[in-house]
């Protein structure tokens, strides 16, 4: 028999605060109703902050990331144009598995998984493009199977050194809500999350970001598409409505979690993710072992990749994990297998949480085999966490 709570350190669906889990127990509500619309049109409004974009429109689908990718894609691409993406996690994998399913032309870079995206290589490609053929570029702002974090702005810096049109697609999913994410100053054209991230809510939403040139693109693109078409979401989005049923309590609670992170404070909410992401590496330092990420420069501040030392496999530290201590860590995907657990710190989450998941994950180690000092860990994110209030403390003494 289970007591207490399930310890969630996956990093999606993520923790949700009690505050937005209320704001959902409503009665169902007439979504045609004269006054239905008004509450959203500030939820939109709220969003567009998040997303950092004046001029964008940010859509509302029901479903998830990976519909709100396929609605990017099906509004503004044509079949068989040529794009460009880079492979090096299981997200960016199964992104360019949809774009080839929908007919597009994929030139794809492959790159071990720890990578980031190839800036370099996304550079000569597009350099060497003199006739426009690309028509997008394909990026994954953080690879959630990898701990990994590229740099959007780079990308972008690349595309206007090469004077090319394409347009920018982010993966955003892990993202928005938690790093600094910039859509308008990166221009971004179609930028993609799901509600079970940054946004503290049960999955069931896509949510996409648009900027007037991909919205000026679907005008023209002509590939199929219906229940995911731009026109429908927009014309109806204006008033706060929507061209089918929507998930109404959903609704509900992405307002209370905008309203969350709006009373934290964005800034504050990117440099709490900065604080315990850089506790739990600094454990898995403490510990001998090694995250997935190639290098610092690219170590993700919403999830950890942790690789087991060789003869340990990792899904015996996430089975031990969940059937002896009631604890979920997030699973290695793809190649990377028995290979690496996740520890997600993103959303809804603390320090507390975070030594709990480091304690955790000392018990499954050791009990999977690995030679771990128990307290060792945790005591490496205890001396992050306590250095702000040490600080404090010592401000106050002079």
């Amino acid at each position: 028999m289970r007591t207490g709570i399930n310890h969630l350190f996956i990093p999606g669906p993520t923790n949700v605060p009690e505050s937005v889990r209320q704001a959902m127990n409503v009665p169902m509500q007439d979504h045609r109703a004269h006054d239905f619309g008004a509450p959203n049109v500030g939820m939109f409004r709220d969003l567009k902050s998040l997303f950092r974009t004046k001029d964008g429109h940010v859509l509302l689908f029901p479903g998830s990331g990976t519909g709100a990718w396929e609605a990017a894609i099906t509004n503004t691409l044509n079949p068989g144009d040529r794009v460009l993406m880079a492979r090096h996690g299981q997200f960016s994998v199964l992104w360019a598995q949809m774009a080839q399913r929908l007919g597009l032309n994929v030139d794809l870079i492959d790159l071990p998984w720890g990578a980031g995206a190839p800036i370099s290589e996304f550079a000569r490609l597009l350099g060497a493009d003199r006739k426009g053929e690309i028509k997008a570029v394909f990026v994954t702002h953080n690879e959630t199977a990898t701990g990994v974090t590229s740099d959007i702005a780079a990308v972008r810096r690349v595309m206007d050194e090469a004077f090319h049109e394409a347009l920018l697609f982010v993966d955003g999913v892990s993202s928005i809500g938690c790093l600094p994410f910039e859509m308008d100053a990166w221009g971004v054209d179609l930028a993609v999350t799901g509600s079970q991230k940054g946004l503290m809510l049960p999955p069931g939403l896509g949510i996409l970001g648009v900027s007037p040139k991909a919205l000026k693109a679907s005008e023209t693109a002509t590939m199929r598409r219906a229940y995911f078409e731009f026109s429908d979401q927009v014309k109806n989005n204006e008033t706060g409505y929507y061209p089918y049923t929507p998930p109404v309590q959903l609704l509900h609670g992405l307002r209370a979690a905008l309203a969350r992170i709006a009373e934290e404070g964005p800034e504050n909410v990117i440099a709490r993710h900065r604080r315990l992401a850089a506790g739990v590496r600094a454990a898995v330092k403490a510990w001998g072992l090694e995250v997935c990420a190639e290098s610092p420069s690219l170590y993700s501040d919403t999830v950890t990749a942790i690789r087991t030392p060789d003869g340990v496999d990792a899904r015996d530290v996430i089975r031990i994990g969940y059937d002896r201590y009631n604890a979920s860590f997030g699973s290695g995907l793809g190649p990377l297998a028995g290979k690496v657990f996740r520890i997600g710190h993103i959303g809804d989450s603390n320090e507390g949480m975070c030594l709990t998941a480091i304690a955790l994950a000392e018990l499954c180690l050791a009990a999977a085999g690995a030679t771990i000092q128990f307290g060792s860990g945790v005591a490496a994110a205890q001396a992050v966490y306590a250095q702000p209030a040490i600080q404090a403390a010592q401000i106050a003494a002079e």
